[in-house]
């Protein structure tokens, strides 16, 4: 699957989305939709109607906004004969230190808000969240196993290999991730075939050691009406 985010769709545009789904590939459309309601069900509906098979949504648009996304798309779905994409909220905290640089605080209390935004998206009857991997175990814990989880900050070493001082995809996988956003380790290679082989057999080791049981990884999501 191809994650497209504002740069790449700003470069390519809905043609870059049509010309990937028509070589056969999937797309997750993270563009973390936010605005005013109406806006936000009209930009869900045509990323629908694009092909998407995730795209995510800005949390703080609230319980209500979240909810309606799902019952516009599900309502498009039925009336047009489209697939149902996954849709997920944002679950990674982002702070301004003193200095003015963001940087990700994965302690408490922040850990604990980056639950509940994943329980309110659970609640909203979203299928799952986008967060961090220090979150991952957190929000498996807090939303069950048949919730989705996308886990962002995998990195590797030059060269391709693991680094020892950042979380590798065996322990995402380990920690509950069902997804891994890898476009950062893939770029960066020097053969990014070799890389990709890599991080599917670390993904591998990972399912095979994970406390879920493999079938939950693919099991059919509870159907929206």
């Amino acid at each position: 699957m191809f994650a497209v985010g504002r740069h790449l769709f700003l470069k390519g545009g809905s043609d870059l989305i049509r010309e990937l789904r028509h070589r056969g590939n999937e797309i997750f459309l993270d563009l973390k939709f936010h605005d005013e309601p109406r806006a936000i069900y009209k930009t869900a509906i045509e990323a629908t109607r694009l092909g998407a098979k995730m795209f995510d949504l800005h949390p703080h648009c609230g319980a209500d906004v979240m909810e309606k996304v799902r019952n516009e798309v599900a309502r498009v779905c039925r009336s047009e004969g489209l697939r149902r994409p996954y849709i997920l909220a944002v679950a990674i905290m982002t702070v301004l230190s003193r200095g003015g640089h963001a940087h990700a605080d994965n302690d408490d209390p922040l850990g604990g808000q980056v639950c509940r935004l994943a329980r309110q998206a659970a609640d909203a009857s979203l299928d799952g969240v986008l967060t961090s991997f220090a979150q991952t175990a957190a929000v498996r814990a807090t939303c069950g196993r048949r919730f989705t989880i996308v886990t962002s900050g995998i990195s590797l070493a030059p060269g391709g290999v693991l680094d020892p001082n950042s979380p590798g995809p065996a322990q995402a996988v380990r920690a509950g991730a069902d997804y891994l956003i890898v476009g950062g380790a893939l770029w960066e290679a020097p053969d990014p075939r070799r890389t990709l082989n890599f991080l599917a057999e670390e993904m591998e080791r990972g399912l095979r050691s994970s406390p879920r049981n493999p079938l939950e990884f693919f099991a059919d999501r509870p159907h929206w009406s």
